[in-house]
């Protein structure tokens, strides 16, 4: 459920940045900006939220990766087709 969870909050800032993008972009454009903004803001925060998982949670390294690429892979992967088509 956490999964879950984190994964709407990383679709939700995507939706932040392209928006914001948008707005002080003039257009799609910025809506591109805001794409490749929002990358590097995610996996910052997917990297805290393994690091979360690991110290207080009392998860390994090995076991936090893999959940670590599906939640960053899966809003970035969305992200880079947006900036691939627009």
């Amino acid at each position: 459920m956490h999964t879950v969870i984190v994964l709407g909050g990383g679709f939700a800032l995507m939706a932040a940045c392209l928006l914001l993008g948008h707005a002080w972009g003039h257009g799609m454009a910025g809506v591109v900006a805001g794409a490749k903004v929002f990358v590097p803001l995610w996996l910052a925060a997917a990297f805290v939220n393994m690091w979360v998982g690991v110290s207080t949670a009392g998860y390994s390294w090995g076991e936090e990766l893999p959940i670590f690429l599906g939640i960053f892979a899966v809003p970035a992967i969305v992200a880079g087709l947006l900036w691939w088509k627009l």
